[in-house]
C-alpha cells in the first residue's frame, strides 16, 4: 500500500488523544463548500431530519474537497472528514442506509437512538465486511455488503487498499471507518455499560440531549439539573472503558467547561454572520 496516511481526520485527532471538532450540516453543495474553508475536523451531513438522498451527499462530499488544499498538503487525506447520520433509529436495525453512505465514501456513520447492545452491534456489524469466524477480532460479524468502487475512488485508492482501509478504526488501527452511536433516551443509559462491554467497534458515544430532555420532560432544556445528571452518567459510563463521547451542542459560553469535563467529540454550529451589514447599517443611521 506506500505510505498512506491517516485519511479520517477526526479518527486521528482522537486516536492522538486530542479533542475532535465536527458539526452538522444539510446535504447541499453550498453548505459544503461554506464548509471546506473552515478548520472543522469533520462534517455530518443530516439524514435523519432532513430528507435521505444519497446522491446529495455524494455531491455535497465532492464539492467539500479543495484541489487546491489536497496539492498543497500533498496528501489525499480530505482536509474535512465526511460524515453521516441516517435516518432510522436503532430499533429498526437498518442496514441499507449504512450501506449506501459507506459506498459513497463516508468516513463515518451516526447510528441514532441507540438503546440496546443488539443495536449497538448491529451499528457496527454494518459497517464492516464479513470474513472468517477465524480472522481475529471477528465480532461483531461483519455484514456490509461489496460494492467498493464509488468509496475507493473518493478516497484516490485502490479497491485493494480501500479493502485494506476501510475497518472500523478503534478495532482496527489501519481502520478508516468511525462508528458513532446516539443515546438519546434512558434506556440506552440504563443498557450503556453493557453496550460497551459487549460491542467492541464504537468509536464515539455523542448524546442526544434533545430527545433525552424531551424524555425527562424537560425539552431542550439543557440546562436543566436531572439532564445534567443523565448526561454526567454517560460521561461517567464511557470514561470507564476509553470511549469518546460527544457532545452535539457546544457554544463559546459552554466550551471550556465541556472540555474539562472530558467532552472529546465536540460539535458546533455552524453561523452566517451580518456584521458587514450591520456596519453599514450603523453609519447610516438604519441600525435599530
Amino acid at each position: 500500500m506506500g505510505n498512506i496516511p491517516k485519511l479520517n481526520g477526526v479518527a486521528r485527532a482522537l486516536g492522538n488523544h486530542q479533542v475532535a471538532f465536527t458539526t452538522f450540516s444539510q446535504m447541499d453543495i453550498h453548505s459544503s463548500i461554506a464548509i471546506s474553508s473552515s478548520k472543522f475536523d469533520g462534517v455530518i451531513f443530516e439524514g435523519e431530519h432532513s430528507p435521505w438522498d444519497v446522491s446529495s451527499l455524494r455531491d455535497s462530499m465532492q464539492f467539500l474537497l479543495d484541489r487546491g488544499e489536497i496539492v498543497k498538503n500533498g496528501s489525499i487525506a480530505p482536509g474535512i472528514t465526511p460524515m453521516v447520520r441516517i435516518p432510522t433509529n436503532g430499533e429498526e436495525m437498518s442496514q441499507w442506509h449504512a450501506k449506501q453512505a459507506l459506498d459513497v465514501g463516508v468516513y463515518g456513520v451516526l447510528w441514532p437512538h441507540i438503546s440496546t447492545v443488539e443495536e449497538a452491534y448491529n451499528a457496527v456489524a454494518s459497517c464492516r465486511y464479513p470474513s472468517l469466524k477465524s480472522t481475529p477480532l471477528y465480532e461483531p460479524r461483519g455484514i456490509r455488503g461489496d460494492g467498493p468502487v464509488r468509496a475507493a475512488r473518493y478516497w484516490g485508492l485502490s479497491q485493494q487498499e480501500y479493502y485494506q482501509k476501510a475497518g472500523i478504526w478503534s478495532l482496527d488501527p489501519e481502520g478508516e471507518i468511525l462508528v458513532v452511536v446516539q443515546i438519546e433516551d434512558t434506556k440506552g443509559i440504563e443498557n450503556l455499560d453493557d453496550i460497551l462491554s459487549n460491542v467492541p467497534g464504537i468509536g464515539v458515544i455523542l448524546i442526544g440531549e434533545g430527545d433525552l430532555g424531551q424524555e425527562l420532560g424537560f425539552p431542550r432544556q439543557y440546562d436543566h439539573p436531572l439532564l445534567l445528571e443523565a448526561i454526567a452518567k454517560i460521561l461517567d459510563i464511557c470514561k470507564k472503558y476509553g470511549v469518546a463521547v460527544g457532545h452535539a451542542h457546544a457554544d463559546e459560553n459552554n466550551m471550556q467547561k465541556l472540555i474539562e469535563e472530558g467532552f472529546r467529540f465536540i460539535m458546533t454550529t455552524t453561523k452566517r454572520t451580518d456584521s458587514d451589514l450591520e456596519k453599514g447599517l450603523e453609519l447610516t443611521g438604519r441600525k435599530k
